[in-house]
């Protein structure tokens, strides 16, 4: 009550009752005033302006953001109306991570401009002093405006993490369209090396097969006549070989000529090189030696995969070396892109590429493995090749990806998690942590990739600032701008 009596009597008094007011209200040692509590009399405060009472005058102090420029604007009153003449103004601003920055105050109009801008973030304590009659005072104007306070608890609680800027290093990486096919070194053209009948196929397309499973059986006269002729030689063979072991050994003992024994040697090593050569022609088309049937020819996987084509069902004919199976290891697949001529200089073989499905989230990194040294006469691009690790098959050949190859590295001074970043007011900031609580510091950034940013001004290496869940800390910031 006796502080609205006091400023009442300021506003009809004029300034002698002013200077009561101030000695009342303010002991001396003080270097700062409060806020006025109330309007002067036919001059309403302008929004996100102070008042304090000092001099005998009501001062005005607020932050004036025409055409992006902020600058501190001061205007005083006396008795109700503006005073434009005699009033100097001067002062300090201090902010968080930068040394103090005097302020001068030039007139413009009714009042006085900073000649200085007052750049974002709007954290920051404006000691001002003014002068008036042969007398000053000291007051602080202070804005928190860009300010977030979290305890440690909520900080943990929100889950922030915590890093320091600092040198860094940037992945500049090329775009390229790509394809996702089969791995041809794990990919194979199944067939039967004789003609037949097919009586049965145990597999259907899709299916995994490992090494060695059966994948279909044929009845072939000509697997028949091949076992057939391993059986005779085989059956000579041991005839030749009982032959010469008795002819020997008449030789031995001067019963019969060496001539009869020469012979009979003879006609073993010929034996033997009829039934090794029937054994190999059945080695040759991967029939086993022996068996119930003799014309039964036995398809199986020659690696583990999965069936991605058949061309065979049972009852049909087919020929020798028909391609009925296309089996493919899907463990492993290529990313094929096609790079242009300008670009064959950055992609190399033993570049990381990460290779990303246009269709979902799904990402993977591997090497590139080969670079075409020939042209496509239609496109006029070379093909290269990412070798990707496909343990849950998540790449299906036929799909399209998106290739990003590592083309170059470049190390810079301060660097940031790109989560770091936030869009605060138009502005790229950082939430950089201060003694009062964490501060939406605008910064320029440069170069960067998918992890890390590059920033230009704004940060100093060493200063800790909120790399991961920062998005908590601009929920916080429009909170409060709405609050208020």
């Amino acid at each position: 009550m006796l502080r609205k009596l006091l400023y009442v009597a300021l506003v009809a008094g004029g300034i002698g009752a002013g200077f009561v007011l101030d000695s009342l209200l303010f002991s001396p040692g003080h270097s700062s005033l409060q806020p006025a509590t109330a309007s002067v009399s036919g001059n309403a405060s302008r929004p996100g302006f102070d008042q304090y009472r000092l001099l005998g005058l009501v001062i005005e102090v607020g932050l004036s953001e025409q055409a992006g420029d902020p600058r501190l604007i001061v205007a005083a009153f006396s008795n109700g109306k503006p005073v434009t003449q005699g009033v100097s103004i001067t002062g300090s601003l201090a902010r968080p991570f930068t040394p103090p920055q005097s302020l001068r105050f030039v007139p413009s109009g009714a009042d006085l401009v900073s000649s200085q801008s007052v750049g974002r973030p709007h954290v920051f304590d404006a000691t001002l002093k003014a002068s008036w009659k042969g007398k000053s005072a000291s007051f602080v104007f202070a804005r928190k405006d860009g300010l977030v306070k979290l305890s440690p608890q909520q900080v943990n609680a929100a889950r922030i993490g915590l890093a320091s800027a600092g040198p860094g290093e940037v992945v500049t990486t090329l775009q390229l369209p790509g394809e996702i096919r089969f791995n041809q070194d794990r990919t194979a053209h199944v067939g039967p090396r004789v003609g037949g009948v097919v009586e049965r196929v145990p597999v259907s397309v899709g299916q995994r097969v490992t090494k060695g499973q059966l994948l279909a059986v044929i009845a072939s006269t000509d697997l028949a006549d091949r076992r057939s002729e391993l059986l005779t030689a085989e059956r000579r063979l041991t005839a030749a070989r009982v032959a010469y072991e008795r002819e020997k050994t008449l030789w031995l003992e001067r019963i019969s000529a060496e001539q009869d024994y020469l012979q009979a040697q003879v006609q073993l090593r010929e034996a033997e090189i009829a039934a090794r050569g029937a054994r190999q022609k059945l080695e040759a088309i991967g029939a086993p030696l022996g068996g119930e049937a003799l014309n039964r020819y036995e398809l199986r996987a020659p690696f583990e995969g999965t069936i991605v084509e058949r061309h065979v069902t049972p009852g049909e004919a087919i020929a020798a070396n028909t391609n009925v199976f296309t089996l493919a290891d899907l463990s492993t697949v290529w990313a094929e892109m096609a790079v242009n001529p300008q670009q064959l200089d950055e992609v190399r073989i033993g570049r990381t590429a990460t290779v990303k499905a246009a269709a979902f989230d799904s990402s993977s990194t591997g090497r590139v493995s080969y670079v075409g040294e020939l042209l496509g006469e239609e496109t006029r691009s070379a093909v290269a090749r990412v070798v990707l690790p496909n343990p849950d098959g998540v790449w299906r050949p036929g799909m399209f990806v998106n290739v990003a190859v590592e083309a170059r590295r470049a190390g810079v001074t301060v660097a940031v998690s790109k989560d770091a970043l936030q869009d605060v007011e138009g502005a790229a900031s950082v939430f950089v942590q201060s003694d009062q609580g964490f501060v939406a510091q605008p910064v320029t950034v440069g170069r960067q990739d998918e992890h890390t940013v590059e920033v230009v001004s704004g940060l100093v290496p060493g200063q800790r600032y909120a790399a991961a869940n920062s998005f908590v800390l601009k929920a916080e910031l429009g909170k409060a701008s709405a609050e208020e």
